[in-house]
């Protein structure tokens, strides 16, 4: 067994214009300071990273990795959450997702698409300039206004949906490969990979790639009542990447599972701090740790509530008495000797026959 590497900081929720968040320096700075040993990095926000320049210079990437090391900092991973989200949208979204893309692109859907797909390969290089193996981001969705089958849905509706999902990303998954670097796709509402059949049903029309995996965060199970302890050892074999995020959901006579269209305050399911929620992490951390991860929890802080450089501060300590250092020798292996037959045979008493 492997022991799970942290804690690491999604820096997307705390990059800003103030210091200590609107700089590099100062926020792996600040990041060490809570008790951080690694990050994980928005590749869009131009304040933390420089994409083209880290997907073409070697150099860079070295002084980007430097610095953060000089911090007490690991580059865990790159996110491409928001241009992955534009690789596909279904145009009933096109108005809320366009303040993703570049100034150039909004409005114009085809140039949006095109942008977004050379932003993730972008973060690809990069990741390899970085020498990361795995990458975060979102599948977008064509399919999501769909989600409830009413009005009915026509026949092939879906399956159409998947087929041209699957289209758009196999050319980057293949780029993934040349690059050596996993695509992890949170698996999150308002995306087509939203639970482990909808990943099943996209990892099926790309004849298993190797390099389609999973970034698993339980707190989006949570809240669609799905078992997150099974679904990890499910596919055990596809989580690339560990989002170490809590949510509670606590359904009433008045609303449930969709919300009502109520704030997050007042939501039945709603994102926690570490430890405020309902997540069981014990269990979590005890089955990411049997099933042989060896990545980086991650966590990714959103709260309705509380202070969120609060929520950062107790999210690193919450994380480390959490990660599970595994025995480098099994129990098992512990009796001297290997393994001795007529001792076995003794043992059992079928010396006597």
């Amino acid at each position: 067994m492997k022991t799970i590497k942290g804690p690491a900081l999604f820096l997307a929720q705390f990059a800003g214009d103030e210091a200590p968040f609107d700089s590099w320096d100062s926020i792996t700075k600040w990041a060490a300071d809570c008790g951080y040993r690694g990050v994980q990095v928005p590749s869009w926000d131009g304040r933390l990273i420089d994409l083209a320049r880290a997907a073409s210079s070697m150099t860079y990437c070295q002084e980007l990795a430097g610095t953060a090391r000089e911090n007490g900092i690991e580059i865990t991973e790159l996110s491409t959450h928001l241009q992955g989200q534009l690789v596909a949208v279904h145009p009933a979204y096109d108005t809320a997702f366009d303040g993703f893309a570049a100034a150039e692109v909004r409005g114009n859907p085809a140039a949006r698409q095109a942008w977004a797909v050379d932003q993730v390969k972008l973060a690809l290089a990069a990741s390899r300039n970085l020498g990361i193996s795995a990458h975060a981001t979102f599948s977008g969705a064509l399919a999501w206004p769909y989600l409830y089958p009413w009005p009915q849905r026509p026949a092939g509706l879906v399956e159409t949906a998947f087929d041209e999902l699957a289209r758009r990303w196999r050319p980057i998954l293949d780029y993934a490969d040349e690059m050596g670097v996993d695509v992890c796709y949170e698996i999150h509402p308002g995306e087509d990979l939203h639970d482990g059949i909808t990943f099943e049903m996209f990892l099926e029309r790309l004849n298993g790639h190797t390099r389609c995996k999973m970034l698993y965060d339980p707190s989006h199970y949570v809240l669609q009542c799905l078992d997150y302890l099974d679904n990890i050892d499910i596919y055990r074999d596809r989580i690339g990447m560990f989002h170490v995020k809590d949510a509670e959901f606590n359904p009433t006579g008045r609303q449930g599972v969709y919300g009502g269209y109520q704030s997050w305050v007042n939501r039945a399911g709603r994102f926690r701090s570490l430890g405020d929620g309902q997540v069981d992490f014990a269990a979590v951390f005890s089955k990411m740790a049997a099933n042989d991860f060896d990545g980086w929890a991650v966590v990714e802080w959103e709260c309705c509530l509380k202070h969120p450089e609060d929520g950062a501060r107790e999210g690193a300590q919450f994380v480390r008495d959490h990660i599970i250092r595994v025995t480098e020798k099994a129990f098992d292996d512990f009796a001297d000797g290997g393994s001795d037959d007529a001792a076995n045979r003794k043992m059992l008493g079928l010396d006597r026959d």
